[in-house]
């Protein structure tokens, strides 16, 4: 056996032992430690329930105000009233609910402007039924990129947050406004008419299902009609955030495709559709304007009388 390879391996086995118990032992330093609350405060925390009023404020653009109706829904009152997207605004109060700070960048800040917050790129005001109104600043993206500067109106402190926050609460007119062309529930509509290239069709929901008044009555195919109906209900206005283009004037200018007639419990809803081109656009008695629209709606009114009539 070699005695001098043993020694070696007995001195190289005692050294990893010596670094073992070293590690297993040592008290860990201040920066290895697990970061306190304070490293992370919360820069914001809001009761979604109380909140009746938040204003959206960025460069170059009108203040967009949302206010929360008795009832509940919210509705944006400037710069013109429109309906509010309830999904988009309920998930702005989610992100208030609880704003985390990724870190504390200056306890103090002197110079606000460095940080894009002075002015800031985007402002919420949030106004409350208990607490007066609260300012959140959102400023430049960090030079790393991830997150962006953060600050609170009355507070020194500048924080960074992460960049999907900004996403989430620096929201446009556009992405503010609801953009349903009617606002009838599918479900409770019990009449259809469809008025296309001189004929009418008309459908009556009874409890057996779908029937064809128009032109002749007769069974009407269900899935064809329902298909037609959610089409209907579901489309949505299309905004241009230039501004460049008229959608009034391209739809002056446009050939016929259809107009669609739902009678729902509230009345009659009235959505007309034209084709210019390539493109579409619609007209609601919901809302007003002249939008133009995905081509599946061109699509799905477009259809003849064939294409209703039950199978046998």
């Amino acid at each position: 056996m070699n005695f001098r390879g043993l020694i070696v391996a007995v001195v190289i086995l005692a050294g990893l032992g010596g670094v073992l118990y070293w590690s297993q032992h040592r008290k860990p330093p201040e920066d290895n430690a697990a970061p306190s609350a304070s490293t992370a405060p919360v820069i914001l925390k809001v009761n979604a329930a109380d909140v009746t009023q938040l204003t959206v404020k960025q460069k170059q653009s009108d203040p967009v105000v949302l206010q929360k109706a008795d009832a509940g829904k919210w509705q944006i009152t400037q710069p013109k009233p429109y309906r509010a997207d309830q999904e988009t605004v309920a998930g702005m109060l989610s992100t208030l609910s609880g704003l985390n700070a990724d870190r504390v960048v200056e306890d103090k800040a002197s110079n606000l402007k460095q940080y894009g917050l002075d002015p800031p790129a985007a402002e919420l005001d949030i106004t409350g039924k208990v607490q007066a109104t609260r300012q959140l600043l959102l400023g430049d993206d960090t030079p790393t990129g991830g997150d962006v500067y953060a600050s609170l109106a009355g507070d020194p402190r500048v924080f960074t947050v992460s960049s999907f926050n900004k996403t989430s609460l620096a929201k446009s007119l556009n992405d503010l406004r609801d953009k349903s062309l009617l606002t009838v529930d599918a479900d409770k509509v019990s009449r259809v008419e469809l008025v296309r290239k001189g004929q009418e069709i008309e459908f009556d929901r009874t409890k057996d299902g779908w029937q064809i008044l128009k032109p002749t009555s007769s069974p009407a195919d269900g899935s064809a009609v329902n298909n037609l109906l959610h089409s209907v209900t579901s489309a949505t206005m299309q905004l241009s955030a230039s501004g460049t283009n008229d959608p009034a004037a391209a739809f002056a200018r446009a050939t016929p495709v259809a107009t669609a007639k739902l009678t729902g419990e509230a009345g009659v809803e009235t959505l007309e559709v034209r084709k210019n081109k390539d493109d579409y656009y619609a007209k609601s008695s919901a809302v007003d304007g002249v939008f133009k629209v995905d081509s599946s709606l061109g699509n799905a009114l477009d259809k003849k009388i064939d294409d209703f009539q039950k199978k046998k």
